[in-house]
């Protein structure tokens, strides 16, 4: 496929080069190029589809290699990354050693910030501000955020001090009305309402027009007094800061000409911008949700290529809901993830029992903990590399004084993809560190689906239940009323596993037994509080300890412990994810990368069966 204008960038500076037609014709060829190559490798689609204007504008605007551009949340920086002279990288994005999805400060002198969860980015500007004035420095500081982002509570915090402390920033709010879902809350809805005062900007426009530079002073009066009328209390400028808009965020040369303006400001500003998410594909447009991040899709039909089976977020959403109708108490509780947490059933079924609360995942824990404290059965579904965020108010609001709730705890373990910010290889060391907690680690469908039942159907305190992206592997059976089983018997070496790392620990047993080896496999599914491994449960002396979590503080190493306080002391290979950020890349290749997919378990098997026993 042709891109003539595309071509001729290299550099950001390039863009200026070309002619105001030339750059409207660029917008048409960068959504022409996204959705070519979306199609290919899958992404995030509707959000850069929607923020390609804007992210030219910058461009434009902004040296963004001295300038520090933060977006927030970092999956609508593909434009930004298609214009910083990236473009080939778009053939291995999202792939293992490819260009990742989300800004990455090691991957260009372009990207401010590393960003992969939402609301960080005014925190994150403020603080570069603050660098910026104590240095000496002079640079413009601009996060980009989304409407769903700017409702996290760290956002408002962040303004909250920008506004106080008057440091010049230029706030680019990218205002789609969705986060992965539609937003909710009451920032949406009052977003919403200057939306829908289309009164208000033309009467801004046509005053510009009207009015002349010597009367900028009284126009302003004029246009403020204007504003309380049509939209009472903005509570943007209440807080300190200077608001512009709602501007058309693609109209190209007003969305310049209202950036040449706040760079000449001398005080905090945010500059509304009204996009459309998905913008320029019939398909996306019509469903942004479903092209908001989305694997390899024909481009005519707009049709996934990839058949999804049905996984543990579907099995999670339909027990869910299955059990709601037996039982009114239970409730479901997200943060801005309705679809991807298997909620939208539920969601339909029982809508006075569905809360989306928005991108605010502390809120949502101690919300749920407010509920199961009244006497209701809250099942709060939230990812885990997001549920991190929570991890003060699962400790103070849920554990302390325990009553019945759920942390359903999606995307746990290797995710894939998305990179560092997204692998949920941390809660099984954060959760279990809590007293009174109870954990489990279901390793099929079926599991997740009968203690989802149990838990549900009895009393007791917090309960968590952490289960990965995806559906079923080898093992498919349902051993959840036992919290540590033998799956394989086996005489030399015994595989001790949680979660679906037995499907790898299955697929290595079988490796061995072609050499000779025979291969014992202990599956843990409840890993707070440990059970009780005796030395004859486990049958040998060689263990080969397999998890997909960090090694400080895991699982393995309190096992490791108790083994100790048992007297046991057997030869033990622990394989975990070590002590790093995992890039992009497949499950698979993230398996091998970090050592412990069933070629590695096999290998560590191997060398503990023929290491000489006085080494």
């Amino acid at each position: 496929m042709s891109y003539e204008l595309l071509n001729r960038l290299r550099t950001p500076q390039d863009l200026h080069n070309l002619t105001d037609a030339e750059l409207e014709s660029l917008c048409g060829e960068i959504r022409t190029f996204l959705v070519d190559h979306i199609s290919r490798t899958g992404g995030h689609l509707a959000s850069n589809l929607g923020i390609v204007e804007l992210s030219v504008a910058i461009a434009l605007e902004f040296d963004t290699a001295r300038d520090r551009i933060l977006y927030d949340v970092g999956h609508q920086s593909y434009v930004h990354k298609l214009l910083s002279g990236r473009r080939d990288g778009f053939d291995t994005l999202r792939s293992f050693g490819g260009m990742s999805g989300f800004p990455r400060p090691w991957e260009s002198e372009h990207d401010a910030f590393v960003a992969g969860h939402a609301s960080n980015s005014i925190s994150a500007a403020l603080g570069m501000a603050r660098a910026r004035r104590l240095m000496g420095d002079d640079y413009h500081i601009v996060p980009v955020i989304g409407d769903a982002s700017l409702a996290g509570g760290m956002a408002m915090e962040a303004l909250n001090d920008v506004g106080h402390t008057q440091e010049p920033l230029i706030v680019i709010l990218n205002d789609n009305a969705m986060a992965i879902s539609p937003s909710v809350g009451a920032l949406a809805e009052h977003l919403s309402r200057i939306r829908l005062h289309p009164a208000y900007f033309r009467l801004k426009t046509q005053a510009h027009k009207l009015v002349s530079e010597r009367f900028g002073a009284f126009l302003h009066r004029v246009k403020r007094r204007i504003k309380g009328l049509i939209i009472p209390g903005t509570f943007i400028e209440n807080m300190g800061i200077t608001y512009l808009g709602p501007v058309d965020g693609h109209d190209l040369p007003r969305l310049r000409q209202i950036l040449r303006f706040a760079k000449e400001q001398t005080q905090p500003v945010l500059i509304h911008c009204i996009t459309t998410k998905g913008k320029g594909y019939s398909h996306s447009e019509n469903r942004p949700e479903k092209y908001h991040g989305i694997v390899e899709f024909d481009i005519e039909s707009g049709q996934t290529l990839k058949k999804n089976k049905r996984g543990f977020s579907d099995t999670f959403g339909e027990t869910l809901t299955s059990l709601a109708r037996e039982d009114e108490r239970i409730c479901a509780v997200t943060a801005a993830m309705p679809a991807g947490t298997g909620l939208i059933g539920f969601s339909q079924t029982f809508p006075h029992r569905f809360f989306d609360v928005g991108i605010a995942e502390q809120h949502a824990v101690t919300m749920a903990a407010g509920m199961a404290h009244r006497g209701l059965r809250p099942v709060c579904a939230i990812y885990s590399t997001f549920l991190q965020r929570a991890y003060d108010q699962i400790i103070h609001d849920v554990a302390i004084d325990p009553h019945r709730l759920i942390l359903a705890v999606d995307r746990a373990g290797l995710v894939g993809a998305d990179g560092e910010t997204h692998q949920g290889v941390f809660d099984a060391t954060f959760l279990s560190s809590i007293p009174g907690m109870t954990l489990y680690s279901p390793a099929s469908c079926d599991e997740l689906s009968g203690i989802l039942t149990r838990v549900l159907r009895t009393d007791g305190g917090p309960v968590a239940i952490r289960y990965p992206r995806g559906g079923d592997g080898l093992y498919t059976d349902d051993r959840s009323g036992t919290p540590v089983s033998v799956i394989r018997d086996g005489s030399d070496v015994t595989l001790l596993c949680y979660g679906i790392m037995v499907n790898q620990a299955l697929k290595a047993a079988e490796a061995l037994e072609k050499k000779g080896i025979s291969a014992r496999i202990v599956k843990l599914f409840t890993l707070k509080p440990l059970p009780d491994l005796q030395a004859a449960a486990l049958c040998t002396d060689k263990i080969v300890l397999v998890e997909d979590c960090v090694p400080t503080g895991s699982i393995g190493t309190q096992l490791l412990a108790a083994f100790l306080r048992q007297g046991f002391v057997p030869r033990i290979a622990h394989l975990t994810t070590g002590e790093q950020f995992l890039p992009c890349g497949s499950v698979q290749e993230l398996y091998d990368h970090c050592g412990i997919g069933a070629d590695a378990i096999a290998g560590a098997a191997e060398r503990l069966i023929h290491e000489r026993s006085d080494v």
